[in-house]
């Protein structure tokens, strides 16, 4: 006969180490709650890690206490016309409550401090309730040496969006490594962080200036480390414990064996499914074969949370805009043969880079959201046609800002050519052979592109005329438009796109209490889900950049909060 598992009990049993995890098992351990994470893989930090850890929380304290002040009804009405029909008031109510009092809760009484995104517009500038700046935090930088034996335990930052492992923050960081080559003051700061980076390669064997989505997740494993969390990793959950109609825990797998953890309560937050081939299937739009769309998050995010939730009784929501937050990806070869994935954030509102279809035709304003790009890819490419696009600029451009992995002078372009990644072409018809592109269409597109584009303008997408357009463009640029500029001096490049994600959409059905909702929309008792485990707040609507982690923390602290039975905001 088998041994009989292995048990342990606690209050809080937490299934997966992301924000939103990270965020339940602190709230609740902070409220006096005895916690357990399971974390199925060996590092803790999930698809958080690899992100660049941007929150959209609106009315937040580091917005107020820089003199932005703004009525709950300005994001409200904001989500209202984004959302339309997908628009749930008591969720999205739920959210707009309690992102302020979270963020606030976790400076006063955490490891987790954050730096403001105050700069940073809404994506959709057009849309009634759209804000200039004020809706967006991210975690402050961290010295590595404070998660002390921790450190080893947590997921490395993405190298694909690092620098020899040496991550870097958007803005000011962002900034002086695009404009090392022009400023005597941005190459200071670039020499500075990477002679230090190279020192704690030496010392340390990794970074440890931490940034982004590796410093969030730092923070928060600290704070759930100092309040006595019991963080267990590479324990898979398996099946959950359901007794008299409630969830009271779930059997995982561990090294020793399997593992009874009862609980009075059970917060899914497992990465949702984009590593979840069959689902991937029936759910993404022109993924017939459920691997045609390259995912971001580590392939752990695989859909662990949604079968345990639907095991309980809990319905994943199918009715969404979109079951998939979509992200402009290319594949990076690399010399052992593995191939990492880039996604598309930084150059594409930059001026003098088109993106194109097979045709050689434009799709879609270049500036607007990485999940628009996608959106309107997918929507473009006819049917039986590969999904995919190509971004096109000249050498000016590629040694100005880079373009995806290939970086910007004066690191080689070269070996980006030779390894395929990137496509050359002395003239615009040899880059379209050379990329399976229409030479005429191409040339045709370049030549109207130009036309304009000598004059700052862009009549066909209206390139550079929302805020958040332009603050993704280069405020440098000598030309009337931040975003917008020729693409004339050969030789010319070009990256393939393809439709990638950050992660997913469609999650279990939820209510404002972050509690799991049966087929007759009543709370599953002890059942709870947070981060893409939840269906999205915003019904696969993608209103602005940090909606992946806004509500994945938010809905965190909203679930530990209520489990430890607390009511109301101070």
């Amino acid at each position: 006969m088998p041994s009989a598992p292995l048990e342990t009990e606690c209050d809080v049993l937490v299934i997966g180490s992301g924000a939103a995890g990270l965020a339940a098992a602190v709230t609740a351990a902070w409220h006096g709650q005895k916690v357990i994470v399971a974390e199925k893989e060996p590092v803790f930090g999930g698809a958080t890690a690899w992100s660049g850890g941007w929150a959209w929380v609106p009315r937040n304290p580091l917005a107020r206490r820089a003199g932005i002040e703004e009525d709950i009804e300005q994001p409200r009405t904001y989500l209202r016309h984004e959302l339309g029909a997908n628009y749930n008031a008591e969720r999205v109510d739920a959210f707009l409550e309690a992102c302020p009092h979270m963020v606030a809760f976790f400076e006063k009484y955490t490891a987790l401090q954050f730096a403001d995104g105050n700069g940073i517009p809404d994506m959709h500038g057009d849309t009634p309730g759209a804000a200039l700046g004020g809706h967006q935090v991210i975690a402050a930088p961290y010295d590595a040496r404070e998660v002390g034996a921790l450190l080893p335990r947590l997921r490395k930052t993405m190298r694909e969006t690092s620098f020899m492992g040496m991550p870097i923050m958007a803005g000011a960081d962002l900034a002086a490594f695009l404009n090392m080559t022009r400023s005597p003051k941005a190459l200071l700061h670039v020499c500075k962080r990477f002679g230090r980076h190279l020192y704690h390669l030496a010392r340390h064997g990794r970074a440890m200036h931490l940034v982004n989505g590796v410093a969030l997740v730092a923070r928060l494993a600290k704070s759930a480390q100092d309040l006595g969390v019991h963080l267990q990793a590479s324990a898979p959950a398996k099946r959950l414990l359901i007794e008299g109609g409630q969830v009271r825990g779930a059997w995982v797998a561990t090294p020793q064996g399997e593992q009874l953890i009862r609980a009075k309560a059970v917060v899914l937050a497992a990465g949702g499914f984009p590593n979840d081939n069959a689902r991937r299937q029936q759910l993404f739009p022109r993924d017939a074969s459920g691997h045609d769309n390259l995912a971001l998050p580590p392939k752990g995010c695989s859909g662990d949370g949604l079968r345990l939730g639907e095991s309980a009784g809990g319905v994943v929501a199918t009715d969404l805009k979109s079951p998939v937050a979509w992200a402009p990806v290319s594949q990076v070869p690399y010399r052992d043969g593995s191939v990492g994935h880039f996604p598309h954030i930084i150059e594409r509102g930059k001026p003098g880079v088109i993106g194109v279809l097979a045709n050689g035709k434009r799709f879609v304003n270049e500036a607007h959201g990485y999940y628009d790009y996608v959106s309107a890819m997918v929507a473009a490419v006819p049917q039986g046609q590969e999904v995919c696009s190509w971004l096109v600029c000249d050498h000016r451009f590629l040694r100005r800002y880079g373009l995806g992995h290939a970086r910007p002078a004066p690191l080689p372009v070269g070996p980006h050519v030779r390894n395929g990644y990137l496509k050359r072409g002395a003239t615009l018809e040899q880059l379209a052979q050379a990329c399976g592109i229409d030479p005429s269409g191409l040339r045709a597109t370049v030549t109207d592109f130009n036309t304009h584009a000598r004059n700052g303008q862009d009549p066909a997408f209206g390139r550079g005329s929302t805020p958040f357009n332009r603050k993704q463009g280069d405020p440098q640029h000598k030309g009337p438009n931040p975003c917008v500029a020729p693409i004339e001096h050969g030789p010319f490049y070009a990256v393939k796109v393809k439709p990638g994600c950050f992660g997913t959409f469609a999650g279990l059905r939820t209510d404002g209490n972050a509690r799991v909702l049966d087929e007759a929309g009543q709370p599953i008792a002890g059942l709870y889900a947070a981060g893409t485990d939840m269906a999205s707040v915003f019904g696969g609507w993608y209103p602005s950049g940090g909606i992946n982690l806004g509500p994945a923390l938010t809905f965190g602290y909203v679930a530990g909060r209520h489990i430890a039975g607390v009511q109301g905001y101070e």
